[in-house]
């Protein structure tokens, strides 16, 4: 499978995915779709007819939202995704698995050209961390992954979650802090927005502090990850 070209800039037109979630880079996506519009997208990534297999998940602003038609139905930053793993089911819907890779700026929405949302996209880099704050960097590191231990020793059995690997990359590792922990769309909108590793780094250790004071306070547990699959289902959007 040929990988989409990884430009740090530039402006391209991704097919759109909005769902009730926020994607963030570097994390799986598995979906099970079943309207019409997005088997035929699912299609056309399978077929060729979408470049890198990549397509744009954006996040809705208000769950209630049945039709996107405009920017103001959608947050204004979202993640693209790299198709995975597609099958198809013998009624037509499909099982599909994709990768996130890279950050971008929604600039406009068409609901017209294709069966399913297209958008033009500004790709969002990130800010380059100087070798000058490696030691905060490294510091800032070891307290997010000791937030992120806390957090998950209050919500989860043991065998339901690990700690990212020792030599993660530091542009990642906020991302991967956050994967599993159940944090509100808001929160996780803001550390996709947020294009300073150290920053987002800061941003997850607070996030992480306050959401296991919270579990530790009230004494709920929410439910394992893998029993939270059919909340990733997309709604009948459009």
């Amino acid at each position: 499978m040929t990988e989409p070209e990884q430009d740090p800039s530039g402006t391209a037109t991704l097919p759109l995915f909005p769902l009730q979630t926020v994607l963030l880079p570097g994390t799986h996506l598995p979906l099970h779709i079943f309207e019409p519009r997005y088997r035929q997208l699912v299609s056309d990534l399978v077929g060729g007819g979408v470049p890198g297999r990549e397509f744009g998940v954006i996040a809705l602003r208000a769950p209630l939202v049945r039709e996107v038609t405009g920017l103001d139905h959608v947050y204004g930053v979202g993640c693209a995704t790299v198709l995975r793993e597609a099958k198809r089911l013998p009624d037509g819907r499909y099982d599909v698995v994709s990768t996130a890779s890279r950050r971008f700026r929604l600039r406009e929405i068409d609901s017209t050209s294709a069966p399913y949302l297209m958008g033009v996209v500004d790709w969002l880099p990130d800010e380059v961390v100087p070798a000058a704050a490696n030691d905060t960097a490294a510091r800032l590191g070891e307290v997010a992954r000791a937030a992120h231990e806390r957090y998950c020793e209050a919500a989860w059995h043991a065998e339901d979650w690990h700690p990212p690997a020792e030599d993660a990359d530091l542009a990642e590792l906020a991302y991967q802090l956050a994967a599993d922990c159940l944090l509100p769309v808001e929160d996780r909108q803001l550390l996709l927005e947020e294009a300073h590793p150290l920053r987002r780094l800061r941003i997850v250790c607070r996030l992480l502090t306050r959401e296991a004071g919270f579990l530790s306070t009230l004494s709920a547990v929410p439910l394992p990850p893998t029993e939270l699959a059919d909340f990733t289902k997309p709604a009948n959007l459009n």
